[in-house]
């Protein structure tokens, strides 16, 4: 079991920030990673052109060691998870009659796309609600988008646990549903990857999108994504020189290449090799595949366990164990008067949570204690 990990962090004693859903804090040598990359820019007759390919291909044979995908070429660096969603949108083929599914209130990033290319293409978009607020919400949610899947069915479009409350979706029936059907498994790992496993060997999903700035602790304005075989011949967002086979001979990039490179990387932002962020984001993987996610997701379960229990003998409505995620959890409200009396306590004892929703939102990570989780409870009466 990992300790706490606090003295990694710019993040004060007495801080009780319980928000890694919103954004992680920085670790100390996620920033010096990013000062020296500042720094770097000074004297750029030392930036080599290898410097343009070598930290980008170490950060993808990191994320590929977390998220267990055999093939670190099918992993590409992105500035957002709309970016990455932008690649799958461009090469979906609907027409009139097909369908897309999503989860219910699922983050915006993974519906605005959606959205978009069902009008364009006369698709319909199928969003599966949430069950009423109640014991077996989970399974019965889970069911629905099961039952929700048919032949109609082009691509299905979830997280692994919802980003508001963290119920937690069956990736392996979903996606031996989309097979059968012949559908798409798009994932957005934003709100689980770095802390929660996720393996592609054993989802095999068609494409995983993730931001950085959450659970891999990484900087703002940086993310990964990974893209399955579907995706091995499609056509990017953008034409960059980088992505071009051969790049790497800048004295023959005059000579225009109809090929990319191999695998994914066709699908990488223009200017990947970000001399600031990618530095700042391999050193947050590193220390991730460090404490090891399945460690992170214990810690995370121990630290709340005994709270949640006692959340929940209060009166407060907690997604099932079986069916929340261990590191992000929503509580609900029975009376309204309640929520806001909570919410005034939260901002009194500056507990950093999120309402997202009709629930507040609570996610630790290595860096929180049994001291914050202490202070959090006396919010809720």
């Amino acid at each position: 079991m990992l300790d706490c990990q606090r003295d990694k962090f710019f993040l004060p004693e007495g801080v009780p920030y319980l928000n890694c859903a919103y954004m992680s804090p920085m670790m100390i040598k996620v920033e010096e990673k990013g000062i020296e990359g500042m720094q770097k820019k000074r004297f750029p007759y030392q930036v080599s052109p290898q410097d343009f390919f070598s930290d980008t291909d170490e950060l993808r044979n990191l994320f590929a060691e977390i998220i267990d995908a055999p093939e670190a070429n099918r992993i590409v660096v992105i500035p957002s998870v709309s970016y990455g969603m932008a690649t799958v949108t461009r090469n979906l083929k609907l027409s009139k009659g097909d369908e897309v599914i999503v989860a219910g209130e699922q983050f915006p990033s993974n519906v605005y796309p959606w959205m978009n290319a069902c009008r364009n293409q006369g698709a319909e978009l199928k969003i599966i609600a949430p069950p009423e607020l109640a014991e077996g919400r989970g399974k019965k949610w889970n069911e629905g988008i099961l039952e929700a899947i048919s032949s109609k069915t082009k691509l299905v479009a979830i997280s692994h646990c919802h980003w508001a409350d963290g119920t937690i979706f069956e990736l392996r029936k979903i996606r031996q549903r989309t097979r059968e059907v012949g559908a798409l498994l798009v994932i957005d790992g934003t709100q689980s990857v770095g802390a929660f496993p996720f393996s592609v060997k054993e989802i095999e999903p068609d494409a995983l999108v993730c931001a950085g700035y959450k659970w891999l602790m990484g900087p703002y304005s940086i993310g990964v994504a990974y893209y399955g075989p579907h995706f091995d011949n499609g056509s990017p967002v953008e034409e960059n020189w980088i992505n071009r086979f051969e790049s790497e001979n800048f004295a023959n990039l005059i000579n225009y290449q109809e090929n990319y490179q191999p695998g994914a990387l066709r699908y990488e932002v223009g200017e990947h090799s970000n001399f600031i962020l990618v530095p700042m984001l391999k050193a947050a993987l590193k220390q991730i595949i460090k404490w090891q996610v399945p460690e992170i997701s214990g810690y995370c379960t121990q630290l709340t366990r005994e709270a949640i229990t006692i959340l929940r003998n209060k009166g407060y409505l907690i997604e099932d164990d079986a069916y929340r995620s261990p590191h992000l959890f929503g509580v609900r409200f029975k009376e309204k008067t309640s929520f806001e009396k909570t919410q005034a306590l939260l901002q009194q004892h500056k507990v950093s949570v999120s309402v997202r929703g009709t629930s507040i939102r609570i996610s630790p990570n290595v860096y929180n204690n049994f001291d914050d989780i202490s202070v959090l409870l006396k919010c809720f009466e």
